[in-house]
This record gives C-alpha cells, structure tokens and sequence, in this order.
C-alpha cells in the first residue's frame, strides 16, 4: 500500500535565483562549445521585434499616405516596400529559429551528461540517501524532453530578451502621448506578476512530495518489465496487485497535480482581471483624444495598435518572468542534484595506485557503523587486520552485519567511530575512486551490462586485451560455452537491449563474473555470498575454485554457509554486532562455540538433503 504524505514540511528555498540560473545556462553554453546557441537566441529576439516594428508602422503608413493623397506610385512604393520588409525579416527569423534548436539539444544532453556522471561516481551513502534521490528523479524529469526546463529556458530568455526591447521602443513611443498611460500599465502588471510568481511556485515547494509518487510509479513499472520477475509474477499471480499498487499510486499522483492545477488556475485568472483593467483605461482615454480631435485617424491607428502591442510586452515580460521562475525552479534542482555534498574524497583526496603484485595490509581500529536512522549500531568496536595474502572468511547468519563489514573494508561506507586503515593510513584520506581500484569484488547480485562478452569481463569497450580475456575466460571454465557461440567472444548479453543476445545460466553467469574479477587483477578480491543460490557442495566447489586462481592474493569470502570457506586462513564469525568468534575452521570446532554449534546444524542438514537424493 502508498504510504500517504501527510507531514507539512516548511517550503524549501530554492538555493540559487532566476539570475544565477541563467548565467549557468549562458556559461555552460559556452563552455560545451555552443556559443551559437547565444548568438542565434540574441538575434532571434531581435528578429521578433524587428518585425513586430515593421507590423506596427504598415496600416498607419498606409493610411498616413492616403490620408495626403500621396501618388499611386508612392504608395504602391510603400505598400511593397513593407510586404518585402514584412517577408525577409520573417525568413530570417524563421531561419534562425530553424537553427537553434540542435545546439539547445547538445546544451541539454550535456546537463544530462553530468547528471549521469554525478549519479554514477557520488559517494556511494548518496546512493542510499532519500533526498538525493528525489533529487535525481526530479532533475531527470527537468532535462528529458525538448519542453523540459534545461531546454525550453532558452526559448523563454529569448523571448523576454525580445519583450525587454519591445518594452523599450514602446516606452519611448507612448511617452509622446501620455505618461500615465505606461504607470497604469505597469502597476497592474506588477501586481500580475507577484500573484502569479507566488502560485506558480508550488510545484517547487511540493517537489519533494511529487518526486515520491513518481518514484512508488517508477518502482512498480520497473518490476513489472522486470525480466528476473517474470516467473513470480505469473506464478503467483502478481499482476493484479501490481496493477492495483499501480492505480493507487497514480491516483494519488493525479490528485497531487490537480491540486496544482487548481492553484495555478488561480495565477491566470488574476492575470486576466487586471489585462481587463489596464486595457480598457489605455483605449478609454485614446478615444477620448480622437473625440477631442487631438489625434488623427493614421496616429490613431498607430497608437491604438502600440498600446495594445505594449501591453503584450508588458504580459509577456511578466509570463516570461513567471515562466523563467518556474524553469529556473527545475534548474536549480538539477543543480543541487549536481553539487549534492560528497562525503569522500575525490579529486582532493592523496592518490594512490593499485600494484596487484604487492602486498598490503587492512586494518579496522575500534571500527563501529550505524546506518542512518537505525536505533542501534550494526556493528560495534570491530578490530580486525588483513594481512597481506591471507584469506579471510567472514561468517555469520543473515543480517549479522557481514555485507557491511565488506562495505566498509571497500570504502562503499566509513564507519561512524573508528577507522580503517590501508597500509597504516586512514582511507578517508585517499583518492576514493583510487582506492577502489584496489578491490576487484564478485556480489550477491550481478551487474551484465549491455554489451559483448568480451566488455563484460573487461568492464570497458576500448583497448581490450583479448589474449587476457580469453585466458580468464578459460580459468573461470566458460571457454567451451563461449567458443561455442557463432559470435564468440562478441556476443552480446541482455537482450532488454540487443536483439538475438543470449541469456547465461546462474553457473555460466557465476563464471563470467569470475572472469571478470581475475581481468581486473587487483591486489584484493571480496567474495560477497555470490553463489548463495547454489547447493552448499555446488559452492564449496566454486569457493574452492576461486582460491584455486587467486593463490597469492589477499581475498575476503562471506558466507553464511560455513562449510564453504573452511579452506580459508582464518574465520571471523560476526554476530551480535561484533567479532564473536576467530581462528581456523578446525580451531573454531575444538572451540565449542556458536561457530561449532552452527555447522554441526548446518552439516546434518547437508547429509539429510544428500540421503535423500540417494534414495531418489
């Protein structure tokens, strides 16, 4: 079930200004090699004002003429002269206009560009953090069409640009007729414009809120078209609760935005009264000058239409602003998106470089780790060392904290008392990103890119070593399968995206990604349960041969299946929070304790399960 949003929180403050949002659009521009992009959107504003200019003066001119009872000739001249005016100022705009639009992708799809970047080097705390998040989800939304904000704000600053200049010429043309005229104008605009600023920002300050029905949404249309799903859900029958976890998340995201569409309708109708008022006070006292004869019929004309083209300036610069404040709200969420604060080291951090045939100590001093929110501590006081070419295993139940301890020893987390240590010095010192180099890891669950077999054990599509692909392909007992194949090493996995790509089993996927890990050749290696949905033997077989090709290397095996890693150096047994138990697998069972007690349980339930096969 949704979870309602009920909580009233204090509307949030955009952190940067409509001016400053622009002046990052104008300055990434130009530093992404799109400077035409500000040269095209200036002279399109000048553009439409030219011909709005030329549209303003054509009929008062004409009528002007007649009104003298110029010659035929001279009016056919001027009528001519505006059709040709009228026509190659609206071929340039159309032109210009035509051309805009590819540099304003390629301004987009670099927003997009760091976006992707952001999300795939933050620190990986972020990638748990809620607020970073739905400030991811809300930011995608803000640069993936052509009408989003990273891409419509330059028709909106073009447009104001021509309003603002519209707005100038026609300052200077209705002063000759009555000051008071532009002062009446300009008040009631003001205050259209403040309504409606105000309104329009709700959006804005329930982002947070819109970003977690899109993400319930999201979710629920992602394990749908989940391949890895679709047994369960036919199985089980899951469609009709997806379908109806669905509805009610959609429900309540269409009531969100009829919520806002209600406010919003607000702003223009406010918008609509006032435009009432100014125009009808303009025309009152313009007619008032006709009667009076103080205008002629061609001034008239001219003004009569300049009043009605000011106030448009007027409208416009104000929907522009309103416009601009709304895309300039969506900006600055990409942008907090973008400078989200990093908790590690990146470029600022001391570089280090993995040597893979050195040897390097790890080493947590009263390490202790509490997630965020939680209550208690996962893990308390741990002190532990890796020394150099030693296979450590870490075992313990489910939940007891063994996937965190690997996190932390990889530098995913740092642990919120204590510290750990590479060879002596404090990880959070280093480059993070240099510090995973490291680390070459197999998880509990597999990430097969889209792309060759080949790309997959390299992790990289440039500058592969073959030779070395071939040979850790051989190594994992994966070469008979892919030399197999009609493309070989070429094959393409996931056929979510390519077409005729096969599908590896859970053994051959086990394999790949140990492939994967010997390509890397880093000087550690983590084994975080990833056979855990193989039978016990079936995985002491492939622990066995990790430890086979990983001689020499130091490497962390976790398992909650303590058969696995008795080959191991030494066992750690992690439970309530802490290093229960330590020492070999033979010095573990002398012992007596939980670690005796839990595979004496977990060894008779291995023979019962193989007497039964027998007798199968």
């Amino acid at each position: 079930m949704i979870k309602e949003i009920t909580k009233k929180e204090k509307d949030p403050k955009p952190k940067y200004n409509m001016g400053q949002n622009s002046w990052f659009m104008i300055k990434l521009a130009w530093t992404s090699g799109e400077k035409k992009v500000l040269v095209l959107s200036l002279l399109s504003a000048i553009l439409a004002v030219a011909l709005n200019l030329v549209n303003l003066y054509v009929s008062p001119a004409i009528l002007s003429a007649v009104e003298r009872h110029a010659p035929v000739a001279d009016l056919l001249l001027t009528i001519v002269g505006f059709v040709l005016g009228i026509m190659l100022v609206s071929a340039a705009s159309t032109y210009v206009n035509a051309n805009t639009l590819y540099g304003r992708i390629s301004v987009r799809c670099e927003i997009l560009n760091l976006l992707n970047r952001k999300a795939a080097t933050t620190s990986y705390p972020n990638v748990d953090d809620d607020r970073y998040r739905k400030l991811l989800t809300k930011s995608s939304e803000c640069i993936n069409t052509n009408q989003a904000a990273a891409e419509a704000i330059w028709t909106t600053l073009t447009t104001l640009t021509a309003n603002l200049l519209g707005f100038i010429i026609y300052v200077s043309l209705l002063t000759s007729v009555q000051p008071l005229l532009i002062l009446i104008i300009l008040v009631t605009t003001v205050i259209s414009y403040l309504i409606g600023n105000y309104l329009n920002g709700y959006g804005y300050r329930h982002r947070e809120e819109e970003a977690e029905y899109e993400r319930h949404m999201d979710y629920i249309t992602g394990r749908a078209r989940d391949l890895s799903a679709a047994k369960d859900i036919r199985i089980f029958g899951l469609r009709p609760w997806l379908e109806d976890l669905y509805g009610k998340a959609m429900e309540s995201y269409t009531a969100f935005h009829s919520k806002a569409q209600s406010v919003y309708i607000w702003a223009k109708i406010a918008d609509l009264v006032l435009a009432f008022l100014r125009n009808a006070i303009a025309y009152a006292y313009l007619i008032g000058l006709v009667i009076q004869n103080d205008l002629g019929v061609a001034e008239f004309l001219l003004f009569f239409t300049a009043v009605g083209g000011f106030t448009q300036w007027v409208a416009g610069i104000l929907g522009g602003f309103n416009t601009l404040h709304k895309q300039s709200l969506d900006i600055s969420t990409v942008r907090e998106c973008l400078e989200y604060d990093e908790p590690f080291k990146f470029d600022g951090g001391e570089h280090i470089e993995a040597e893979a045939d050195r040897k390097y100590e790890i080493r947590l001093e009263n390490v202790s780790f509490c997630y965020p929110g939680a209550d208690k501590n996962t893990l308390t006081n741990i002190n532990l060392t890796l020394h150099p070419g030693e296979k450590l295993a870490v075992v313990g139940l489910n939940g007891a904290g063994k996937t965190t301890l690997m996190k932390l020893i990889c530098g995913f987390l740092d642990p919120t008392e204590g510290r750990v240590l590479l060879d002596g010095k404090d990880i959070r010192n280093f480059n993070r990103a240099d510090y995973y180099t490291m680390f070459s890891a197999v998880f509990q669950s597999f990430s097969i890119l889209a792309g060759t077999i080949a790309t997959n054990v390299a992790q990289n599509d440039v500058g592969i070593d073959m030779e070395r692909v071939k040979e850790c392909i051989e190594k994992a007992g994966l070469r008979a399968k892919i030399e197999s194949l009609p493309e070989g090493y070429e094959t393409y996995l996931n056929r979510e995206v390519y077409e005729g790509a096969i599908l590896l089993s859970g053994g051959e996927t086990q394999r790949l990604m140990l492939a994967r890990a010997l390509y890397k050749n880093a000087p550690f290696i983590v084994l975080d349960e990833p056979t855990a949905a193989l039978d016990p033997i079936a995985e002491s077989d492939m622990y066995q041969k990790y430890n086979e090709m990983t001689s020499g290397r130091s490497s962390i095996y976790i398992s909650h299946r303590l058969a696995s890693t008795r080959f191991c150096d030494r066992i750690i047994m992690i439970d309530n929070a802490g290093i229960s138990e330590e020492g070999t697998h033979d010095e573990l069972l002398k012992l007596g304790g939980k670690y005796a007690g839990l595979y004496e349980v977990q060894s008779k339930y291995y023979k019962e399960g193989e007497a039964d096969n027998g007798e199968e």
